[in-house]
């Protein structure tokens, strides 16, 4: 009896974040691990960075961004999200808020906005959709809406790290903030740890150090470090004989 694979996907957000998670993402995805992008439609990089993956056989993503850079949408129309420079409030600003300040109208505005620029980027639909960083309610309220407007899969956000896709439940893995992190091993405790029905999904920022990051992001060394996991090809062979099979958001029934 042959038997049954365990699939895992692993994910790579920020494609347009800046030229270094751009160029980090796309040698990311020369090893086969990661098959899936999401992408920051707002940034000034975003173009550049599907230039770099382009012909590539990858399953593209809308990575919702309201908190980083400028909004596609004139700011006087959405200020529960931006700053009196225009530019959206940043992550530490939702942090360290007690109350959603998130208006759903305004919040509806810009991702549209951020859906129809993918549109034009890509010349496709999304082939999920979810959001960068922000826990806000109205946020997620938000995304699922217009993702439902466009009958666009949404994938939602949960701080528990269960979610459901599709018809399939998912286990949600966020492990580069913790101690000591390394992806490598991550990946293989994945591929032997017992998830039941759920289908584990491994979220990755791979990327290299520039200016603009290192000013903005809180996350940085592990960027480097899942670069080198994504394109370490004996990984992939070795996870792969024992059993694994690296899906993407398109192979959910």
């Amino acid at each position: 009896m042959m038997m049954k694979k365990k699939q895992i996907l692993v994910r790579a957000d920020d494609l347009g974040y800046s030229k270094g998670v751009n160029y980090g993402i796309a040698d990311a995805l020369e090893g086969g691990i990661i098959q899936s992008v999401g992408v920051m439609a707002n940034m000034p990089e975003a173009q550049k960075g599907l230039e770099l993956i382009a012909g590539k056989n990858v399953c593209l993503g809308l990575h919702t961004n309201i908190c980083l850079g400028k909004p596609l949408t004139d700011p006087k129309l959405i200020p529960s999200l931006v700053q009196e420079n225009g530019e959206f409030k940043t992550s530490k600003t939702y942090r360290n808020s007690k109350v959603d300040f998130v208006n759903l109208e305004e919040v509806m505005l810009e991702i549209e906005a951020q859906y129809q620029r993918f549109v034009q980027l890509t010349g496709q639909k999304p082939d999920y959709l979810e959001g960068h960083a922000v826990m806000s309610e109205n946020f997620f309220k938000g995304m699922e809406i217009v993702a439902k407007q466009h009958d666009c899969d949404y994938f939602s956000m949960s701080l528990t790290g269960a979610v459901q896709f599709r018809n399939s439940e998912v286990a949600l893995l966020l492990e580069s903030s913790k101690p000591d992190y390394d992806p490598k091993q991550v990946l293989k405790e994945i591929a032997t740890r017992d998830f039941g029905q759920q289908i584990p999904i491994l979220i990755c920022h791979p990327g290299y150090l520039d200016d603009y990051l290192i000013k903005t992001s809180s996350l940085l060394e592990p960027r480097t470090l899942e670069v080198e996991m994504a394109r370490d090809t004996k990984l992939k062979e070795e996870l792969e004989k024992s059993g694994v099979e690296f899906i993407t958001y398109r192979d959910f029934q």
